[in-house]
């Protein structure tokens, strides 16, 4: 590109892109420089299951799902827990709720994005009331098609030389100029040598700090108990490392809530890792019995999924060894085991209509045997004791307690002998709840023990936390600017996506209703837009 560049976006993914795109619609010469290589554009977005939180979508009129702005944003509160001094997090928040169709979900639609027609219905709460109905959008292609379609376009304006894209590129500093940023500074990844390039804007798309182990120990979440668990497991981007919230930092802008952190109980070890402590997210089988360390059953409460992601978190942590067990056969693994993202997806992110179809209804044989072979955290036996035998032997912190885990599999056993009416097991009343619901019907079984001689062999899944998301970041106000210690904008610094705690430094608060970190990265970027056009 020859000229001056009218803004600098560090970070290529789906926030970045969105805001370089627009900028470029809008006839702006825009510089996008990626930490990562060429191969990876597209960032965590590519990667992901590709699932959006929208308000009275037209997936939900067809669906006779009546939802609202008020409802959503009364559900939001109550899940985030917001505190005294979170005015913008609030802000950010309810203009999410106010906007999720208008600007997130026709622009994305515009360009042809398509979704599932059922929506999914996660995060429902437990202790604090979550999502009141089903609001979970699933991108058909999954996120690597959100991504592929969103770089389809930015290319176009590659080819016109309105976009200049620039990778191995690592961001460390800002130049600042009669009070105003005015530029970057950084280091090549491939050579080490140093950088610097100059624009009256500068818009900071980088992600969070959740890649970092060293950030996450630092910042842990002090109601997950005082320390880190001794392994957490890599969900998130291997850059994201907080690098650049320092250097905002060191202009004046002001980071908060970085001890608020999504992360998900049921990570195992990437069978083909690609980066340090490389983890994948199990989506838990619902069927499954979750177990602690010793391979007794979370109690006097049981763990399931869908309802609080973060208190299954909170639960496992509450251990002294911080990691857990889930009991299954090969039955419930073939039925409910899924792992969220487009990489163990396939169907969903290639787009074949039948062989997604099959997977619902018969099983992900595929996946089972992938992970069954290759994943050091399965475990397959014929019998309780031989299971217990082989979990015993993989070097864990803490035996398990055989006995009990035969035990407490019986006892719930025993359960589904009864009649219906008879069952007094809350994860069997949470099934019977969760199938009520059509999106949740067909992905979980009805009733099944976990000894059924026809549904054997028995398979051990080892479980640890693993990162994702960091729901806090830099603060900034609704046009996405950079605020100060006094709450006015650093000039001609901007943040958008997860580096802004996906608006506000931290919109979601304590929990996140999912969905809501692809839409906010949307949200925040094209409000970045607006203001820059604008000359705000």
């Amino acid at each position: 590109m020859t000229g001056k560049h009218d803004a600098i976006v560090v970070g290529a993914g789906i926030a970045g892109i969105v805001a370089a795109l627009e900028l470029a619609e809008n006839g702006k010469k825009i510089l996008l420089l990626d930490r990562d290589k060429k191969e990876n554009l597209g960032g965590l977005a590519k990667e992901s299951f590709g699932g959006m939180f929208f308000v009275d979508s037209p997936q939900q009129r067809k669906g006779k799902i009546k939802d609202s702005p008020e409802l959503a944003w009364q559900d939001w509160c109550q899940f985030a827990e917001f505190d005294e001094g979170d005015h913008w997090p609030r802000k950010w928040a309810q203009c999410y709720v106010e906007n999720s169709v208008s600007d997130i979900y026709e622009p994305v639609t515009n360009r042809g994005v398509d979704f599932f027609p059922v929506v999914n219905w996660v995060e429902r709460g437990q202790y604090q009331p979550g999502n009141s109905v089903p609001r979970f959008h699933l991108v058909w292609g999954s996120g690597h098609e959100l991504s592929s379609i969103f770089v389809a376009h930015l290319r176009d304006h590659i080819k016109s030389k309105n976009i200049e894209i620039i990778f191995e590129k690592c961001v460390t500093a800002f130049d600042k100029t009669g009070g105003a940023v005015a530029g970057v500074q950084g280091y090549c990844e491939a050579t080490g040598d140093a950088f610097s390039y100059s624009a009256p804007i500068v818009i900071i798309a980088s992600g969070g700090i959740n890649g970092n182990d060293e950030m996450i120990r630092e910042h842990w979440p002090q109601r997950w108990g005082k320390t880190a668990p001794d392994r957490v497991l890599n969900g998130s981007h291997k850059f994201a490392d907080g690098k650049i919230h320092q250097a905002a930092n060191q202009v004046g802008g002001t980071v908060s809530h970085l001890d608020r952190m999504w992360n998900y109980a049921a990570g195992v070890h990437h069978p083909r890792p690609r980066k340090e402590r490389h983890g994948l997210s199990l989506v838990p089988s619902k069927s499954a019995l979750w177990m602690d360390a010793r391979g007794r059953r979370f109690g006097p409460e049981p763990l399931v999924s869908g309802f609080d992601t973060w208190e299954l978190v909170r639960r496992v942590c509450a251990q002294e060894h911080k990691y857990s067990w889930a009991i299954m056969n090969k039955k419930i693994a073939l039925k409910e085991l899924a792992i969220s993202g487009a990489e163990f997806n396939p169907s969903v992110r290639d787009k074949q209509k039948l062989k997604f179809i099959l997977t619902v209804l018969f099983g992900n044989k595929p996946l089972l045997s992938d992970m069954l072979e290759n994943c050091a955290d399965f475990i397959v036996a014929s019998s309780v004791s031989e299971l217990a035998e082989k979990m015993n032997n993989m070097g864990n912190p803490v035996q398990v307690d055989a006995a009990g885990m035969a035990r407490d599999i019986h006892a719930y056993d025993a359960q589904l002998e009864r009649p219906v009416s008879l069952r007094n097991d809350d994860q069997l009343r949470r099934i019977q709840h969760l199938r009520q619901y059509r999106g949740d019907k067909l992905r979980t079984l009805k009733q099944q023990k976990i000894l059924d001689e026809k549904a054997l062999p028995l398979i051990a899944i080892r479980q640890f936390i693993i990162s994702r998301k960091s729901l806090g970041g830099i603060q900034t106000d609704l046009q996405s600017r950079v605020l100060d210690g006094t709450g006015e904008p650093v000039s001609g610094l901007y943040a958008v996506g997860e580096a802004a705690g996906f608006g506000g430094g931290g919109a979601h608060g304590l929990r996140a209703l999912e969905g809501t970190f692809l839409g906010g990265c949307i949200l925040t970027a094209r409000h970045a837009v607006r203001s820059i056009v604008k000359g705000e």
